[in-house]
C-alpha cells in the first residue's frame, strides 16, 4: 500500500511553512519530540489511474495529507489498552493518543482532528463547538479561565488563564464529554454528496450515532470517476483508523464517491444525504 513517501513530506514541509508565517503552533503536538515514518499520503497510494489533488498549504487538507500513521500493520487498541475485538476494519492507524477515558469515540475523534488542525494553523479563535444541550464552547472563554455548564450555556470564571497544549486537551476533553453525533450533526451544514471535499463528515446523529471524516480524496485521471477515504474512531473509544471499504473484495479504503444507495462502511450504514461540512 505505501507507494509515494515524499507526498507525505511535501505536505508536512508545505503545512509548516505556513503554520510558522501565521503563527500557528507544532502540528501534530501530540507527537512530542518524535516523528512519524509514515503519513496518509505516503503510505496510502491512490487507486491505479487516479491522483490526488495538491492540497492548498496550510488548509485542513494538507494537514490531513501529512497526518502521522502508525507502523503498517498496527492493530487499532481502547483506551484500556487492549485491542480492539474487530481488527478487520482498518487499513491504517493514525498515530494519535486516544486518552485514557472513554471519551474519544466518533465524533469526539471528528472533534479532536478539527481542533487539532485549527490550533496548529494559528486559528484558535475559531474553536468551537456545539454542546448536546445547545450552548457552544469556544475554546477562548476556556482559555481564559471560564468554564461552562453541562449544557453549555451558561458561563463562570472558575481557572486562571491557560492558553497551554495541556489546557487545550483538558478543553477538548471536556467538550467529548458533553458534545457528540446529535449535536454535531445540527452544527455542520448538509452538503450534496457530489459536492464533496476532504474534511466533510458522514454523520448520522443519535444515542447512539456515528461519525467518520473524509480525509482524501482522488480522481481518475481518466473517467473524472471520484474516491474518498474516511478516518473514524467507535464506541469504547479506540484508536482512530483509516477504514476498509467492506465492499472491495481486496480490502482497498477507497470508496467510490458515485454511490448506487448507502455508504456501506464495515461497521455503520449512512444514507446519501448525511454528508455535511463545517460552518
Amino acid at each position: 500500500m505505501t507507494t509515494n513517501p515524499t507526498a507525505g513530506v511535501v505536505a508536512l514541509s508545505l503545512l509548516l511553512a505556513c503554520t510558522s508565517a501565521e503563527g500557528g503552533s507544532a502540528p501534530y503536538p501530540w507527537l512530542a519530540e518524535r516523528q512519524a515514518a509514515r503519513t496518509l499520503s505516503s503510505a496510502i497510494a491512490p487507486p491505479l489511474e487516479f491522483d490526488r489533488a495538491e492540497p492548498v498549504p496550510g488548509s485542513f487538507a494538507a494537514w490531513l495529507a501529512a497526518l502521522p500513521l502508525r507502523p503498517e500493520g498496527s492493530p487499532v487498541s481502547l483506551f484500556t489498552g487492549t485491542e480492539k475485538f474487530r481488527q478487520d476494519v482498518h487499513a491504517a492507524v493514525v498515530d494519535i493518543d486516544v486518552g485514557g477515558k472513554n471519551l474519544q469515540q466518533c465524533a469526539d475523534a471528528v472533534i479532536r482532528l478539527r481542533a487539532e488542525w485549527l490550533r496548529a494553523a494559528g486559528r484558535g479563535g475559531e474553536i468551537g463547538f456545539d454542546y448536546t444541550g445547545g450552548g457552544r464552547v469556544a475554546w477562548t472563554r476556556w482559555a481564559r479561565g471560564e468554564r461552562p455548564t453541562s449544557d453549555g450555556k451558561r458561563w463562570s470564571r472558575k481557572a486562571k488563564a491557560d492558553d497551554s497544549y495541556a489546557a487545550f486537551r483538558r478543553y477538548l476533553e471536556q467538550v467529548f464529554a458533553y458534545a457528540g453525533t446529535y449535536s454535531l450533526e445540527r452544527e455542520l451544514m448538509p452538503v450534496p454528496i457530489g459536492a464533496m471535499q476532504v474534511g466533510d463528515v458522514f454523520v448520522k446523529g443519535g444515542f447512539p450515532g456515528h461519525a467518520v471524516l473524509v480525509a482524501d480524496m482522488a480522481r481518475n485521471t481518466k473517467t473524472g470517476e471520484k474516491r474518498f477515504l474516511l478516518l473514524q474512531s467507535f464506541m469504547p473509544a479506540q484508536d482512530i483508523h483509516v477504514l476498509k471499504n467492506p465492499r472491495d473484495p481486496a480490502g482497498s479504503p477507497w470508496y467510490p464517491l458515485e454511490l448506487t444507495g448507502d455508504l456501506v462502511t464495515p461497521e455503520w450504514t449512512f444514507s446519501r444525504d448525511s454528508l455535511r461540512r463545517w460552518p
